[in-house]
């Protein structure tokens, strides 16, 4: 029986293949098993080819996997484009309307269902999908039920004739594939997963979640993909909450909202993409400047300008690490799981009042859109930290003056009052400005406080800044990776150790302020560190030898084609690394 078995389905954009995918998912959700998700799609809305592929497994799971074991085409093109994924000995399940046929050299067994005429039959050709569910249930040896209850869960709001339908959809689905093949193929069905319902939810949520966790009550943003999702999730949640969800008219607008609400005393955030991310320059150095709290995410994508505006990419790094103009302190916190996506938007929150700054949450669009088992999330852990701000009766005085917003302290941050308070009154201004926030060009007061400001994050400390893995004392490689290619290095690995080859692993979680002194033990050794990043420059490897050197020994292993990471070409980049650099 199979522990990790892959699935995809394939179709045009418009045909509701998501909700085959809601559907497939969350019955293998209820069933315990572990999944990982990954959709392809084009940068319009009708139209253009677009696939899902779902990983099942038996254990936790954090790649996306090499090959697929059944694929479910809507249309000949899915049999072209996905071909080269299908294992030797999968099964294709085609729409029999297609007359579809593999193509040549192909050794899979393809298996037409009248997955149209069947929906037709039902009323809807969209029932279609439910009748794929179906039919891929039967293959993998799975009951129904799992699958008919989530049907009732995702359209119980539309009645219950619709239910109906497609619980019957679900069951001509898997019938029609009884009848075919008998028995489903021993090497595709799955073993029994633990029966412990799981969490699947794509990344964005997860931060929209994390937000609500971390007593966020505002969020304005402008759509773009990747990040929308997180405005949609927040859109129907906030308001029940007390707070509020604008679309700005740009994100310019966006950010500045979010740094007028943080100014208020209300946690608020915004989030965007690269093309966002750039006219956010401006208002983050403000931020910067009024030493004013707030959290931004970018979702990255492929760029520059509109680029892949669904593909994958980090190619912003450098954005976020070094722009805006001057010299401004920042935290850049990168996840790579989509448990941190939420823990790590509750921890931006807190960093972001306790040090006045802004916190920047990198993510990319696999983390991002790909969906993850996640076990559930423990909200009793979290602890709101508001930093150096005044609460309640305020203790303020006249007595020494104006209020001291900008106040020279050892920590480098200074106190802060809401607007209001009680003996408060300051000035805010971008501009550069003494202890009092008032206007001021003087040398000495300059150098002051950007001096003040840049020692701010001197104090900044987090709990697993990055993840090492294995820790051989003479490993062979040294793996290095950010955001969601944390996953597919951990099974390269794997694959190499297999070999016996010893690879160590660096996830790095926080940017910036890269943990030099942490991570310098971590680097340490003779052998190559490989650096695995999405985007043509390597803008990480850039950033290692700035700061470690490395004498030679860093490597880039690049790839900006829009596409992921596997494991299997990670491992497969290793080998011939070892190879080139083994001796004569």
């Amino acid at each position: 029986m199979a522990h990790d078995l892959s699935w995809k389905i394939g179709g045009q954009q418009g045909e509701k293949l998501e909700s085959t995918e809601l559907i497939f998912a969350d019955g293998l959700c209820r069933l315990g098993y572990y999944l990982y998700g990954y959709r392809e799609f084009s940068s319009r809305i009708m139209g253009g080819h677009t696939s899902n592929k779902i990983r099942i497994c038996t254990q936790p799971v954090r790649a996306i996997a090499d090959d697929v074991d059944i694929l479910v085409a809507f249309d000949q093109e899915t049999l072209e484009r996905n071909a080269r994924e299908l294992r030797s000995g999968g099964i294709v399940i085609a729409d029999a309307k297609l007359r579809p046929a593999l193509p040549d050299g192909m050794t899979c067994r393809l298996i037409a269902v009248p997955f149209t005429s069947i929906a037709d039959e039902l009323g809807s050709a969209y029932m279609k999908n439910m009748v794929a569910v179906g039919a891929s249930a039967a293959l993998l040896g799975l009951p129904l039920k799992p699958f008919h209850d989530a049907a009732e869960k995702e359209w119980l709001r539309k009645g219950a004739e619709i239910v109906e339908l497609n619980k019957q959809a679900l069951s001509c689905g898997a019938q029609y594939v009884y009848d075919r093949i008998g028995t489903p193929d021993e090497r595709l069905r799955l073993d029994a997963a633990d029966g412990r319902p799981k969490w699947f939810m794509i990344g964005n949520e997860a931060i929209g979640l994390g937000a609500i966790a971390a007593g966020c009550r505002f969020m304005a943003a402008y759509p773009i993909t990747p990040a929308t999702e997180i405005m949609e999730y927040l859109i129907p949640r906030l308001p029940a909450l007390g707070g509020t969800v604008i679309q700005a008219e740009d994100e310019i607008a966006a950010l500045m909202m979010a740094i007028g609400a943080n100014y208020g005393g209300v946690r608020a955030f915004t989030a965007t993409s690269g093309p966002g991310l750039s006219l956010m320059m401006e208002g983050i150095g403000l931020a910067g400047m009024t030493e004013t709290p707030v959290v931004i995410v970018d979702a990255q994508r492929g760029g520059p300008s509109t680029g892949l505006p669904t593909k994958h990419e980090q190619g912003d790094l450098n954005a976020v690490l070094y722009g805006t103009h001057g010299e401004t302190q920042k935290i850049v916190l990168c996840p790579s799981t989509v448990e941190e996506c939420f823990y790590d938007t509750v921890l931006a929150f807190n960093l972001a009042e306790r040090f006045q700054c802004p916190v920047i949450v990198l993510t990319d669009l696999q983390l991002s859109l790909g969906k993850q088992s996640a076990e559930p999330l423990q909200y009793g852990d979290i602890v709101l930290e508001r930093g150096a701000l005044q609460s309640g009766e305020s203790p303020l005085t006249l007595k020494d003056g104006p209020f001291k917003r900008y106040a020279m302290t050892e920590s480098g941050v200074s106190p802060r009052v809401l607007p209001g308070t009680k003996h408060g009154m300051h000035s805010v201004t971008g501009v550069e400005h003494n202890e009092a926030g008032r206007a001021s060009e003087d040398p000495h007061n300059r150098q002051a406080m950007m001096d003040k400001r840049l020692r701010k994050l001197g104090g900044l400390q987090i709990d697993a800044p990055f993840h090492a893995a294995a820790a051989h004392p003479e490993a062979d490689l040294i793996l290095v990776g950010i955001g969601s290619t944390g996953g597919a290095i951990a099974e390269a690995r794997a694959l190499l150790a297999q070999e016996g080859i010893a690879a160590n692993q660096i996830t790095i979680r926080l940017l910036c302020p890269l943990p030099v002194e942490e991570l310098a033990p971590c680097l340490d050794g003779e052998g190559p560190i490989v650096v695995f990043e999405h985007n043509a420059t390597g803008q990480l490897a850039s950033l290692l030898r700035l700061h470690y050197g490395t004498t030679g020994r860093l490597c880039s292993e690049l790839k900006y084609d829009g596409s992921l990471f596997r494991p299997s070409e990670i491992y497969e980049r290793c080998k011939a690394l070892l190879y080139r650099c083994s001796p004569a």
